[in-house]
């Protein structure tokens, strides 16, 4: 074998190398798990069941860091103002950092609600319902990870509840009322976020880039943005990151946020003309400018989902582990430092391990991203957030994320088409003229403020006879137009998982109940 086919065999081993290094890691940390509750349950009655519950909470953790994590760094990354090595660092840093610090002490054993504890047989019965729960999720998780679908862990964890509650105890046991404001969740996480993501863009550019003095005009608009971020990111850091440390009325939490905003704009806004002076006139220039507070929008978005969702991993576990040690079906549980530290470090690892690709999903293949995008992207999962906990509306951070980025991408087609119409707007109406005319006046356009060049297409429409089209030929000329700046393949299967989620876990919550049951029962 000549010493080319050997370097061939290397290259083609070295995918396998890294998934087995990565299995190996993550099974140490599983074993870690089971000699430290086994040494430390090992006289408990039941103490197998509850070092099996931790094992299956550390797998749930690693996923949670695989597929949700991703969310609040993956625009970062794409958008380049993060490398993906400096977003892991940052990613579990603050997400263990938020679930140490502000994951709370005490946790709602029954996901959101959604099945009546009083329906539940007994302890045993219980105990076996959070386990099959909690490994369901896990599992579901893990399928969409490997199939590059960011999914919500907080569904998985609810449908995992949903369906091995109904295996237990029969379909009364589920309070549908609950599961309807979590299917509307689908719809409304979403929309809100890529509405709200689309607006901050489409002011980005109405503001800065669209003027001819872009400098200029990031000097004075680039300082209020950050401290419309920093008003946002301290309200909701206030009233959902440190939810469980302190307890803070909505008023006093936006009131303390504008106090905190105001600094920071009076901080940031030397640096911002300075650092606007170095920077060129042009888009480039303007995206360094945003690079700074991106870094910390990941940082912050990471600390407040590792205070909120860390409990998607340990509250079955707290719950298996309350009913174990202390007896009886409890609606709150205590979470005692190692459960809360098998979250913490299960989230850490799965996202240095497998988080890599769900960032990139989210970063760079549903859509282009610089960083005024990937800033809107993060203004829209704070402001979405705070504006659904005030609603009483439900949603989910994964699908507000996701859902953001595809309003910027759905944002800049529109933008395009419209950029494209009103060129051919100005082509025809020069149609049979001398074509230097036509270039000069184009280029006059193009390099045009937003309302010189309303200006300048109200003009022309003054003076040309308006176009009499079908509605076909209107059609024919739109998909002309259309530039697909979305990657409609990402859109379809992240939809698809999306629906899927809650009935996926929930079916196999239910199978793996019985079989828990079943090897239980003498």
């Amino acid at each position: 074998m000549d010493l080319k086919n050997i370097n061939q065999l290397e290259q083609a081993a070295q995918p396998s190398q890294g998934e087995f290094m990565r299995l190996g890691v993550g099974s140490l940390f599983v074993v870690a798990i089971l000699l430290f509750t086994g040494g430390s349950y090992a006289d408990l009655e039941g103490g197998y069941m509850l070092a099996a519950a931790a094992m299956i909470g550390g797998y749930m953790a690693m996923n949670i860091g695989a597929n949700d994590v991703a969310n609040n760094v993956g625009p970062a990354v794409g958008s380049r103002a993060l490398t993906m090595a400096g977003a892991i660092l940052i990613a579990a840093i603050f997400e263990a950092a938020g679930a140490l610090i502000a994951g709370g002490d005490v946790v709602s054993t029954i996901k959101k609600g959604i099945i009546d504890p009083a329906l539940i047989a007994n302890q045993d019965v219980f105990v076996w319902l959070m386990t099959a729960s909690l490994l369901a999720g896990a599992i579901w998780l893990n399928i969409a990870t490997y199939l590059g679908a960011p999914v919500s862990t907080t569904h998985s964890i609810v449908g995992g509840v949903l369906g091995a509650g109904i295996a237990a105890g029969g379909l009364d046991i589920a309070n549908w009322g609950t599961m309807g404001k979590i299917a509307a969740s689908w719809v409304i996480s979403p929309v809100l976020g890529g509405i709200i993501a689309a607006f901050f863009l489409y002011m980005i550019k109405r503001f800065i880039t669209y003027r001819t003095d872009m400098r200029s005009a990031a000097k004075r608009v680039v300082p209020v943005m950050i401290g419309l971020m920093a008003w946002a990111f301290a309200t909701y850091l206030i009233i959902k990151g440190l939810k469980k440390l302190v307890k803070v009325e909505f008023p006093v939490a936006l009131g303390v946020g504008l106090l905190i905003a105001v600094g920071i704009y009076l901080l940031v806004r030397p640096m911002i003309v300075k650092g606007a002076d170095k920077a060129g006139n042009d888009k480039e220039g303007v995206n360094k400018l945003f690079t700074v507070p991106l870094i910390f929008a990941a940082a912050l978005l990471s600390f407040a989902h590792g205070a909120n969702d860390v409990a998607n991993a340990v509250g079955p576990l707290a719950a298996i582990n309350e009913a174990i040690v202390h007896g009886g079906v409890a609606t709150k549980a205590a979470i005692p430092l190692w459960v809360m530290l098998v979250g913490a470090i299960g989230i850490a690892i799965g996202l240095a391990l497998y988080g890599p690709k769900l960032i990139r999903t989210v970063g760079s293949e549903i859509t282009e991203l610089d960083q005024m995008r990937a800033f809107s992207i993060a203004m829209a999962a704070a402001i979405t957030v705070i504006l659904a906990s005030q609603l009483g509306l439900p949603v989910s951070s994964t699908h507000i994320a996701v859902g953001a980025v595809f309003g910027v991408g759905f944002l800049r087609e529109f933008l395009k088409m419209s950029y494209a119409r009103m060129e051919q707007e100005i082509i025809d109406h020069h149609q049979g003229q001398d074509q230097a005319v036509v270039e000069e006046f184009l280029e006059r356009f193009r390099h045009a403020s937003i309302d010189e060049k309303g200006r300048m297409i109200k003009e022309l429409k003054q003076h040309s006879a308006p176009a009499d089209l079908s509605k076909k030929e209107r059609k024919r000329l739109a998909k002309v137009y259309r530039k697909e700046l979305v990657k409609r393949s990402a859109l379809m299967k992240i939809v698809a998982a999306w629906l899927v989620t809650v009935p996926a876990s929930g079916f196999m919550a239910a199978i793996l109940y019985f079989t828990i049951r079943g090897m239980m029962l003498p």
